[in-house]
């Protein structure tokens, strides 16, 4: 086993510490469980030297030994269901705990890791790496337990029968474990391989099936049908190669224990007939030396499973060890932000090799509502990001209520802001739920309020059980324009000192956008409100324009003043009226 699946599996075992009760519980009943296994056989050796000859049968020695037999029968069921009880239950408790650790990092990485790895790769981390960890593991621990404390077991008993033997099992079956151990260490990087490209699969078919109306409308089932072929293939043949490789184990362990197993029948046979064995104690030495090479087979196996199990343990290991965002907890708290804010020499880009948004500087007073305009990737969306500090700025800063932002926890700082983006995004859960997501405390009469001022009172009210009807994101009962009245409902209720309306009105009708403005005006009133349109009738009542250019600012005023400077906002504003 290499250096990284040693230091995995040790990372493993130490997440099973707070658990050691119940694995001690859970070995105790497997010693018990190989002890009632190992006994039988010599219940049933002494039976068979009972069986005298034809017609000469010690019945009344017989009948305790069948007793016996029922009794060591219950015991070893008893031990093995309780012993795989515990075994569960540490096993799914301390995969919980690795789950909670990583779905917790996961919360705390940086926006930019999300952005920069497949949805569905980190969804196959959470959820079917740790299945396969809690199979690998489950399997691996109950065979262990029992197989080293039979091969112990047995070994002793053996030795008491007969040390000649006894020894010939001892020298022979370790030959298997050197085979199991040669093919496992080769195998590791098949199932390394295998739960990447699982990974990857599970990204395309959750990209596929959360797009599904885009797919079909642009006619792409075929190229989709096309890639999904390819990663299936592709997860077929390693997949094949890792466990052609992994089976090899079984069968060539089997073959020597065989061999040992035939060589401690000949030695027996030719040991009774000298008179220094009973054939009742050969009986019981061929199923002593059967009981000591089957945990051989099985730890092999366990091998395979440990393998693939530490293959899936690395990658969840790895998310877990992203670096999340520095702890800020002993940062300032912006608790109510001024409305102030200003933006020094801010240089940013998300590819050190592409500039974006270069020496950018911002002046805001409280209460203003400012509008950001321009083409597509000109860094709009980007320089929310700053705001927000979904990202930080390479140089330069950002600074609120006359204090920089990152002297504040990112935490508070969010908070100070109200978000409605051009994308809806609704939890499960009930209307009232998603309403009251920012304010969870909220009641009954202030999520009303919000909605009606949001003009989604109505329709909800229409729903089967009205606010307490529960819906989704995937929901396809509301339409794209009611899931959006539903996320301004949401900031409408929050009410925070700044907003942010990037599109917001972009999937509403113009009848309901009109009422939706005229309540989006009486909720800046006091507010510093960054407006992102690409709509700009929608935008004239702001208190300055900023038109944006390769995340420059090249032009900033009101409608009027920019109308009349007849530059890149004029020929914006002009080009979606003019029909000529």
């Amino acid at each position: 086993m290499s250096d990284i699946s040693k230091s995995t599996l040790k990372r493993l075992a130490a997440g099973f510490r707070p658990y050691l009760p119940g694995l001690a519980a859970a070995l105790v009943l497997a010693a018990v469980n190989v002890a009632a296994t190992l006994y039988a056989p010599i219940v049933t050796g002494r039976a068979i030297d009972l069986i005298i000859a034809e017609g000469k049968v010690d019945f009344a020695g017989l009948r305790p030994l069948l007793a016996q037999f029922a009794v060591t029968i219950v015991i070893v069921a008893l031990s093995q269901y309780f012993m795989n009880l515990f075994l569960n239950k540490v096993t799914f408790a301390a995969l919980k705990d690795l789950r909670d650790r990583a779905f917790d990092n996961l919360s705390r990485l940086p926006l930019k890791y999300i952005d920069s790895h497949p949805k569905g790769d980190i969804i196959s981390r959470l959820i079917t790496d740790v299945e396969q960890i809690s199979d690998g593991l489950i399997a691996g621990f109950a065979q262990l337990f029992t197989g080293v404390v039979t091969i112990l077991g047995t070994l002793v008993f053996m030795l008491s029968i007969n040390v000649k033997t006894a020894l010939i099992v001892v020298v022979l079956t370790p030959v298997s474990l050197f085979v199991a151990r040669y093919i496992s260490k080769n195998t590791f990087k098949f199932f390394k391989e295998q739960t990447s490209v699982r990974g990857d699969l599970t990204s395309f078919v959750e990209e596929m099936t959360g797009n599904q109306k885009t797919v079909k409308a642009f006619a792409h089932e075929d190229e989709a049908e096309e890639e999904f072929e390819k990663l299936n293939r592709s997860l077929q043949d390693v997949s094949v190669r890792a466990v052609f490789f992994s089976s090899l184990t079984n069968p060539c362990t089997r073959f020597v224990n065989g061999l040992v197993y035939a060589a401690v029948g000949i030695v027996g046979a030719f040991s009774v007939i000298s008179g220094h064995f009973s054939v009742g104690q050969l009986n019981c030495f061929l199923t002593y030396a059967k009981q000591y090479t089957k945990p051989f087979n099985e730890i092999s196996g366990v091998i395979t499973e440990l393998t693939g199990a530490v293959a899936c343990a690395k990658r969840v290991f790895d998310l877990i060890d992203e670096t999340p965002e520095p702890d800020e907890s002993g940062k300032d708290r912006l608790d109510a932000a001024d409305g102030t804010l200003s933006a020094e020499n801010v240089f940013f880009s998300y590819d050190p090799k592409v500039p974006l948004i270069e020496d950018f500087s911002l002046d805001v007073k409280s209460g203003q509502r400012i509008a950001i305009v321009g083409p597509t990737g000109c860094g709009k969306t980007t320089f929310i990001n700053l705001l927000m500090r979904f990202y930080e700025p390479d140089s330069g800063r950002i600074v609120i209520s006359g204090t920089p932002a990152a002297d504040f926890s990112r935490d508070s700082v969010r908070r100070n802001f109200g978000m409605v983006l051009q994308e809806t995004w609704l939890k499960t859960g009930t209307v009232r739920d998603n309403i009251s997501y920012g304010r969870p405390d909220a009641d009954m009469s202030e999520i009303e309020a919000a909605a009606k001022a949001a003009h989604c009172d109505g329709f909800i009210r229409r729903l089967e059980k009205g606010y307490d009807t529960v819906i989704s994101d995937e929901s396809s009962t509301l339409s794209a324009g009611q899931k959006q009245l539903l996320c301004i409902a949401r900031v409408m209720l929050s009410l925070p000192p700044m907003l942010i309306l990037d599109e917001a009105t972009s999937s509403i009708d113009t009848r309901t956008e009109i009422l939706i403005q005229q309540a989006f005006g009486e909720m800046m009133k006091g507010r510093t409100s960054f407006i992102i349109a690409h709509r700009l009738s929608t935008v004239r009542n702001a208190d300055c324009i900023l038109v944006m250019d390769s995340g420059h600012i090249v032009e900033q005023g009101t409608h009027d003043e920019l109308m009349a400077e007849n530059g890149a906002y004029a020929r914006l504003y002009n080009s979606q009226f003019d029909c000529g």
